[in-house]
């Protein structure tokens, strides 16, 4: 999910996913949740490592990937696949030598049950 910036109020900050003008959507204000697992990561690096994500990333995401050293990309859905910032970004990541993988499954949920967490 998106997050603005640490620091940013995002009561201030537009979350519109369309406008006439680009400075009033939601856009050129977050960060995607590849950026976040990569910059909030709890070790020194993520080399050698797999990212599991939601959405096929963005060509934006693509490029920390490959520069974080990350060697794998598991993604569930392609949805925006034929966009040019998505077509680019299979380019990059193929050309970088990234495995590229869809996770698929039959369920339509996740229930994590916290009342055995203690138990």
């Amino acid at each position: 999910m998106p997050s603005m910036p640490t620091d940013c109020n995002d009561d201030e900050l537009p979350w519109n996913r369309t406008a006439d003008n680009i400075l009033d959507t939601k856009y050129p204000y977050v960060c995607h949740a590849e950026m976040n697992a990569i910059l909030n990561k709890n070790s020194s690096d993520v080399k050698k490592c797999t990212i599991f994500v939601g959405l096929f990333p963005c060509n934006e995401c693509a490029k920390l990937i490959i520069q974080s050293g990350i060697t794998r990309v598991v993604y569930m859905s392609d949805k925006y696949q034929d966009k040019p910032e998505f077509i680019a970004s299979r380019r990059l990541l193929t050309m970088a030598g990234i495995k590229l993988e869809q996770f698929t499954t039959n369920n339509t949920q996740i229930v994590i049950d916290l009342t055995k967490l203690n138990h």
